[in-house]
């Protein structure tokens, strides 16, 4: 599967929902917190296996309240 041209610094997504697979994980880039699909997000009530492109408009950081389009694509882990 071909994925779109990227534009942006290393790691980031730019709000761009559409680079991102059902299972990316993302990392805030203020304090490192990770979005892990499998895990959800308990404090907001977010089930596990929600991707990051399904997270509802209001979501934010659970730790430091950053937006979710200032998260960082980290890689594929190794299966």
């Amino acid at each position: 599967m071909s994925h779109p041209p990227f534009e942006g610094f290393e790691g980031s997504y730019l709000g761009n929902r559409n680079v991102l697979q059902p299972g990316s994980r993302l990392e805030c880039k203020i304090c490192w917190w990770v979005y892990d699909p499998a895990q959800g997000d308990p404090q907001w009530q977010i089930a596990p296996g929600t991707p990051f492109a399904d997270l509802p408009p209001h979501w934010r950081c659970p730790n430091c309240d950053c937006e979710p389009d200032q998260f960082l694509l980290l890689p594929d882990e190794a299966t």
